[in-house]
C-alpha cells in the first residue's frame, strides 16, 4: 500500500509537468504526440494497479467518487483510495472522455483497460459476493419505454435476476412548475407538456406492472429522491456488520449530452456519495440510446467530435458507411421483477416505498421538491398542482382545442406511441404519401405526428425505421418511405451536434462565434414588445400569427410553420434567437433539447453555412394558397378575399369595411410589425451568407 501510494504521488507530479506542455487536452498538436504517448502509457500502468486494488466495474469511469465509493473494507484498499482519488482529479487525467473515447489511442487504451478490469474482477469476486446489491433503473425524460431501451437492457444485465427497481423523478427544481423558468422568463416546461409526461409515466407504470414489476415515482430533485432510496436500502441491510458485507447500489440511466442533464447527473453522483455510509457503496452508469446510430459507429475521425458542421455531408457518409441497429426486444418475463426488499413492508426500503407509509398528504410541509416521503412511492402519481403549476396554468390546458392537428384522443405513453405508428403506417397506409403531404398544416394525418412520443422516448427511432423497412418490403418503396427515416437522421445529427459543441448551441453567437461574418459580431434586438407580439401571434403577418396561435393553443406547430416563424423572428425582426428557443421549449409537446436548440441556432445563422431567409408572403401562397389555415387560426380575417388574406395590409379602407375587419394599430388586426418591402438588415451586411428562398427541408421534428 505504501509503495502504490508513493507511485500515485509520483505520477501526479509527472502529470503536472506534462500538462504544462499541452495547450489543450482536446486539441493536441502533432509535435506533442510523444508527450501524449507518455500520458497514455503512465495512465495505462496506473489503471492496471488501480483496478487490481479496487472493485471497479468495466463500464465505470475512473473518477474520485468512483474510487472513494467502491473502496472496500480491507485496509489495503482503504490505504490507497484517498490518494488515488486525488490523482484522478488532476485536470489532464480527468479528461477521460477525450483520452479514452475519442483519441487515436482509444483501442490501445481500452485493451489495457479491459485486461486490468478482468484481473480486478477475478481479485474481487469474493468481496462482491458478500455484498447485497440494489439495481436501480433511473428512467429520465427521454427513454420512457420498454422496447429498444439499451439502458434498460444494461440494467437487466447487471441485476443478474436479483431484481430491478425502476424509478422516475419529476424534477421540480429544474423542469416542472409554473415558477421554474429560463433566463428569458419562459417556463422550462409548460403545463400541457407536463400533463403529457404524467400520462407517459402512468402508462410506463402500467406496462411494468403487467410484467410483474412496478415504477417508483418521486417529485423533487433526482439527487434527493435517489439518495433517499439508497439510504433506505442501506438501512434495510442494517449497515456493514461482521456478518454482512454491506450493500452495493447500482444506478443505470440513459446517457445525455447537454449541460443541464449532465449537471443533474453530477448532482446525483455527489448526493449518493454523501449518502453512502460505512455499509454502502454505489456505482452509476450511463448508456447511449435514442438515436438510429451509435456514436461509436460513426465513420468520422474522433467519432462524434469529427462530424461535419452541416447535415448533408454527414448524411451522405453515414448512409453509405453505417447500418441502422436492430431494435432491442422488451426484457423477458421476470427480468424486471422488483427486488424483494422493495415490496416487503417489513424492511425499511419496503416501508419507504409502500403506499400506506408514504402518502402523508395531510403534512403541511409537503411541497413539491421538499423531499417528504409522500412524494416518492410505488403507487404515487402527481397532478399538475403537485408539480407546482398554478390553477390558471392548469385551467389553460384542461381541454384540447378542436382545431388541434394532434391525433384524436392523444395521450403520452409507449402504448399510444406504438398504436400511432401502426395506425399511420399500416392501418391508414399513409407512409407512401408522406413526402407529398408533409408540408400541410391542417389535420392530424398530413405528417406522422411521431415527434411528441419520440421526444419522451415513448417510441424508439430504430423501431420506426424498422417499420418503414418492413413497409417497403411488404407494400411499396418510394421517396416517402425514405423521407421519414431521413428526418429521423436529422434527430441523430442534432444530438451528435449538441455533444460535439456542448453549451455553444445555447450561446447568442452559436457555434460560429467570432467566425461569423468575417469576425463581426451580429447585432441583435431585444425589444420586449416586439417579442411579445411574435409570441401572441400579433405581428401583422397572417402565416406567422396563425402558427404562433396554434402553438400557444395546442403545443404543436408544423415543420413548415416552425421554419417560417424562426426565420421571421431572427432575420426579419432581428430579435435575439434564444427568446424563440426558450418559448418553444416552454410550449412544444415534442420539445427535444437537441433538435429544438440546434434548429434555432441554425435558423438564426449561428452554425455557419448559408443564412436561409424564408419569404413569408411567398411561403404563405405556396403552402396555404386558399388561406384555409390562416382563417382557421386568425378568424378576424375570415371574410378577407383570397387575394389579400396573406397581405391584408394592401386592402383599402373601403375593402376593409366590406370585409368587416380593420387593419392597423389598435384595430381588429395589426399592421405589419416590419415593413413588408424592406430587406432585413442582416441580409444587406457585407459577407452575408446567402439570400435564402426558404425552400427548407426536414429538421428532425418528424412531425
Amino acid at each position: 500500500a505504501i509503495d502504490i501510494t508513493f507511485y500515485f504521488s509520483h505520477i501526479t507530479i509527472t502529470f503536472s509537468h506534462i500538462s504544462c506542455c499541452l495547450a489543450s487536452p482536446t486539441k493536441i498538436p502533432r509535435r506533442q504526440a510523444v508527450t501524449l504517448d507518455m500520458v497514455i502509457s503512465i495512465r495505462r500502468n496506473l489503471l492496471f494497479l488501480l483496478t487490481t486494488a479496487l472493485p471497479l466495474e468495466s463500464s465505470a469511469l475512473v473518477t474520485p467518487s468512483s474510487i472513494t465509493n467502491t473502496a472496500a473494507a480491507s485496509p489495503f484498499r482503504r490505504a490507497i483510495s484517498s490518494t488515488a482519488a486525488g490523482f484522478v482529479s488532476h485536470p489532464l487525467v480527468s479528461s477521460e472522455n477525450y483520452l479514452c473515447r475519442h483519441s487515436r489511442h482509444r483501442h490501445r487504451y481500452l485493451s489495457s483497460w479491459n485486461t486490468a478490469l478482468q484481473m480486478s474482477k477475478n481479485n474481487n469476486n469474493d468481496n462482491n459476493n458478500t455484498m447485497k446489491q440494489l439495481t436501480i433503473h433511473w428512467f429520465r425524460q427521454t427513454d420512457l419505454r420498454l422496447h429498444d431501451n439499451p439502458a434498460l437492457h444494461r440494467t437487466v444485465q447487471l441485476s443478474k435476476r436479483n431484481g430491478v427497481l425502476p424509478v422516475f423523478v419529476f424534477d421540480t427544481t429544474r423542469i416542472y412548475g409554473s415558477n421554474v423558468t429560463s433566463p428569458t422568463g419562459c417556463q422550462k416546461c409548460g403545463p400541457r407538456r407536463a400533463q403529457f409526461v404524467i400520462e407517459a409515466v402512468k402508462d410506463l407504470r402500467e406496462t411494468l406492472h403487467k410484467r410483474g414489476s412496478g415504477l417508483v415515482v418521486g417529485v423533487g430533485s433526482p439527487e434527493d429522491v435517489l439518495a433517499r432510496i439508497a439510504t433506505a436500502a442501506i438501512g434495510t441491510n442494517g449497515g456493514n456488520t461482521d456478518n454482512d458485507g454491506g450493500i452495493h447500489v447500482r444506478i443505470v440511466c440513459q446517457e445525455e449530452v447537454c449541460s443541464e442533464e449532465l449537471a443533474t447527473e453530477k448532482a446525483v453522483r455527489s448526493s449518493l456519495s454523501r449518502s453512502m455510509t460505512k455499509g454502502g457503496t454505489f456505482q452509476m452508469e450511463t448508456v447511449w440510446g435514442s438515436t438510429l446510430y451509435d456514436p461509436d459507429a460513426l465513420p468520422f475521425d474522433s467519432g462524434v467530435f469529427g462530424i461535419p458542421d452541416t447535415f448533408t455531408p454527414f448524411r451522405i457518409k453515414v448512409e453509405k458507411s453505417c447500418e441502422i441497429g436492430k431494435p432491442l426486444d422488451v426484457p423477458a418475463e421476470g427480468e424486471l421483477a422488483l427486488p424483494k426488499d422493495a415490496v416487503d413492508e417489513s424492511t425499511r426500503l419496503g416501508t419507504f416505498l409502500a403506499e400506506d407509509g408514504n402518502t402523508r398528504t395531510g403534512d403541511e410541509s409537503s411541497t413539491a421538491g421538499s423531499g417528504d416521503h409522500g412524494r416518492c412511492s410505488l403507487s404515487y402519481l402527481p397532478t399538475l398542482a403537485d408539480l407546482g403549476y398554478t390553477q390558471k396554468d392548469i385551467d389553460c390546458v384542461s381541454s384540447v382545442d378542436p382545431r388541434s392537428a394532434m391525433p384524436e384522443n392523444y395521450k403520452g405513453g409507449e402504448t399510444f406511441a406504438l398504436a400511432r405508428v401502426k395506425d399511420y403506417i399500416w392501418d391508414k397506409d399513409l407512409l407512401k404519401v408522406y413526402f407529398d403531404t408533409r408540408n400541410g398544416m391542417i389535420g392530424s394525418d398530413y405528417s406522422t405526428k411521431f415527434a411528441p412520443w419520440l421526444a419522451l422516448g415513448n417510441v424508439s427511432p430504430r423501431y420506426i425505421a424498422r417499420e418503414c423497412r418492413r413497409y417497403e418490403q411488404m407494400r411499396v418503396q418510394n421517396k416517402s418511405t425514405y423521407w421519414v427515416v431521413f428526418e429521423l437522421l436529422w434527430r441523430d445529427y442534432f444530438k451528435f451536434f449538441a455533444k460535439k459543441y456542448g453549451d455553444r448551441i445555447f450561446y447568442l453567437s452559436g457555434t460560429v462565434g467570432k467566425r461569423y461574418n468575417g469576425g463581426n459580431e451580429r447585432k441583435w434586438g431585444m425589444d420586449p414588445k416586439q417579442i411579445q407580439a411574435w409570441k401572441d401571434g400579433m405581428t401583422g403577418y397572417p402565416l406567422v400569427d396563425a402558427n404562433m396561435r396554434e402553438l400557444k393553443a395546442t403545443g404543436f406547430m408544423s415543420n413548415r410553420g416552425r421554419q417560417n416563424v424562426c426565420s421571421f423572428l431572427t432575420i426579419d425582426m432581428n430579435m435575439d434567437w434564444r427568446y424563440g428557443g426558450d418559448y418553444f421549449e416552454e410550449l412544444l409537446l415534442d420539445y427535444d433539447v437537441h433538435s429544438n436548440w440546434g434548429n434555432w441556432c441554425s435558423g438564426a445563422g449561428m452554425t455557419g453555412g448559408r443564412l436561409n431567409r424564408f419569404n413569408i408572403v411567398k411561403q404563405s401562397k405556396d403552402y396555404d394558397f386558399a388561406g384555409e389555415y390562416v382563417r382557421l387560426w386568425c378568424p378576424e380575417l375570415a371574410n378577407v378575399p383570397d387575394k389579400y388574406v396573406h397581405e391584408p395590409w394592401n386592402m383599402s379602407e373601403g375593402m376593409m369595411e366590406e370585409c368587416g375587419v380593420k387593419i392597423g394599430p389598435g384595430r381588429d388586426y395589426p399592421s405589419p410589425i416590419v415593413d413588408p418591402g424592406a430587406t432585413p438588415r442582416v441580409m444587406m451586411t457585407d459577407g452575408s451568407r446567402g439570400g435564402g428562398r426558404g425552400r427548407g427541408g426536414g429538421r428532425g421534428n418528424n412531425n
